[in-house]
């Protein structure tokens, strides 16, 4: 197990605040920060290693909560979760290096599956990062770009099993309400066209 006390404070606030007093359209600082975690992690594993700083992980995952919001009523559930859950590790990140150290730690003290957990909520952070991927990859590859197919699709897959009947109910009636694809772009701040987004960043439409 590897404990360390962090020297610094939330880096995932301090990443946040940075992020909004720049002109970066919100959805391309989010895929240049995964574009960054994906380097790290490959360098890791050319080393043989798997020792991902969770401050940088809560960075990352911190600027995510904006996509949530910009979706509406229909995933106003799954904003709220994730940004406890996201606010969880950024207070364990204080005490904790590694995203290993945290389940080093509920492991050896059977606390996995525990409610409220570092190690649960880690879980629940992934999801959300799954959901999201999954939506935007369903968004991007849809011929018409319906917003409300591509969302059903990625709730269906990633979170759905998961979830109490009222809950599904829910989201399914929330979807009627997500905005337009030209309005969540708008939202977002994104000014690049699809095919120019795909120029810069090409592994955004790749599945990779």
């Amino acid at each position: 197990m590897i404990l360390g006390v962090k020297r610094s404070g939330s880096g995932a606030m301090d990443g946040m605040a940075m992020a909004e007093s720049t002109s970066t359209p919100p959805l391309t600082s989010i895929v240049e920060a995964f574009e960054e975690l994906g380097k790290f992690l490959q360098s890791q594993q050319q080393q043989q290693q798997q020792k991902l700083s969770l401050d940088t992980f809560c960075q990352a995952s911190s600027l995510v909560s904006i996509l949530f919001s910009c979706l509406g009523l229909a995933f106003k559930f799954a904003e709220m979760e994730y940004v406890s859950k996201v606010d969880d590790l950024v207070e364990a990140s204080k005490t904790y290096d590694t995203l290993e150290s945290i389940i080093d730690f509920d492991v050896a003290n059977d606390m996995v599956k525990t409610p409220g957990s570092h190690s649960r909520n880690l879980r629940r952070v992934r999801q959300g990062l799954d959901l999201i991927r999954a939506l935007f990859e369903q968004f991007l590859s849809t011929d018409d770009y319906s917003l409300r197919e591509a969302a059903s699709t990625a709730y269906a897959q990633v979170c759905a099993p998961y979830h109490s009947w009222t809950i599904r109910t829910a989201v399914a009636a929330g979807m009627y309400a997500l905005p337009s694809r030209d309005q969540l772009l708008v939202n977002l701040e994104e000014t690049l066209s699809r095919e120019e987004d795909e120029k810069v960043h090409p592994g955004l439409t790749s599945g990779d």
